[in-house]
């Protein structure tokens, strides 16, 4: 493995870990909004990730103002970006609500590492690596099996979701899995512009947050009917939405967003666990076996790879001299350099 001037293995794993702490606090956001039944999806998508990506601009608001001109140049990035943020919740809220909290957030999170993968394939012409397609493979499978076991489970029960809510609720879903990853991949672009993360999360989030306003003006009133419904709209924008997305960003700046948005399947596990311990749900067996999978896809893309010991350099005389055949024998030379998350 190839690593760029001045770049570590370390900041990698930080930036993994950052990401992975990120999708633990997500993955609560699910469980936390049954405590409020009164509060539509809408309402609570629109105060979680709306009130959250306010406050992040309003903190990193001296970086914006320091960075405005890198981010007027990409503007077209910023406003896309915003537009995902702005669907994101509204989609990922309501598919949690039509199609239970496990199946909602294992479609939505599961089908990101995908859609990322496009985009930057795509786009940034990123070619995918032997190890993010082993991780993604095991998580996917792993979020495949978990929404089986959901659906295994949408007959039986008090609790139970018909076959079209939740095959409306799979749909929006994949709604709420493209958006994720686009508005990833806009920060990742940002901050890989020369945007600092703060300045690009702030700048994303803050305007996806004023286009969630009018959403949480029209539906937010249940919020302020009870103590306990508000509290879970304090902490939905504080907690999963504020400091994930803070860390969130920290992440992007180290690892790509294909990458990142693989590493986040870790959130519809933790979701489903919650909803088992928390909020009664059943899993079976193949659900927990999904699980192990995703926890595997983790393993896999967060295990530090062995480093090659640093080869000796010929002098400069004796490099230019050889012959074009005898160079072509030394491939690691003439291998240009990848990102330090390309595996």
């Amino acid at each position: 493995m190839t690593r760029p001037a001045g770049s570590a293995g370390g900041s990698v794993g930080v930036g993994s870990l950052c990401v992975l702490v990120a999708s633990v606090l997500w993955g609560t956001t699910g469980t936390a909004a049954t405590f409020a039944p009164a509060v539509g999806p809408l309402a609570i998508g629109a105060a979680a990730m709306g009130l959250g990506g306010l406050l992040q601009a309003l903190v990193a608001a001296p970086r914006i103002a320091r960075e405005m001109s890198a981010l007027r140049a990409q503007r077209g990035v910023v406003v896309l970006g915003a537009l995902a943020v702005g669907a994101y919740p509204l989609a990922f809220y309501t598919s949690m609500h039509l199609a239970g909290v496990a199946a909602g957030t294992v479609v939505s999170i599961g089908s990101a590492p995908l859609a990322s993968a496009v985009i930057e394939r795509v786009v940034d012409k990123r070619r995918l690596t032997r190890r993010w397609m082993t991780g993604a493979a095991l998580g996917l499978s792993g979020t495949v099996l978990l929404c089986m076991a959901e659906a295994a489970q949408a007959h039986s029960g008090p609790g139970a979701h018909s076959v079209r809510t939740t095959v409306l609720g799979v749909g929006l879903g994949l709604v709420a899995g493209f958006t994720y990853a686009v508005y990833s991949w806009a920060a990742h672009r940002l901050i890989s512009r020369g945007v600092s993360s703060g300045a690009a999360m702030g700048a994303v989030f803050g305007l996806g947050g004023l286009l969630l306003l009018p959403v949480l003006l029209a539906t937010g009133a249940p919020l302020l009917g009870s103590w306990s419904d508000a509290a879970v709209g304090t902490y939905m924008a504080l907690v999963p939405m504020f400091a994930g997305y803070v860390l969130f960003g920290w992440g992007l700046a180290h690892v790509p967003a294909s990458t990142a948005t693989t590493l986040s399947l870790l959130e519809p596990a933790v979701a489903a666990v919650l909803a088992v311990l928390v909020v009664g749900e059943r899993l079976p067996p193949l659900g927990w076996t999904g699980i192990a999978l995703v926890v595997g896809c983790l393993a896999v893309l967060t295990t530090p790879t062995r480093t090659a010991p640093p080869t000796r350099t010929a002098p400069r005389a004796l490099v230019s001299t050889a012959e074009p055949d005898e160079r072509a024998e030394s491939p690691e030379k003439a291998t240009p350099a990848r990102h330090p998350a390309e595996w």
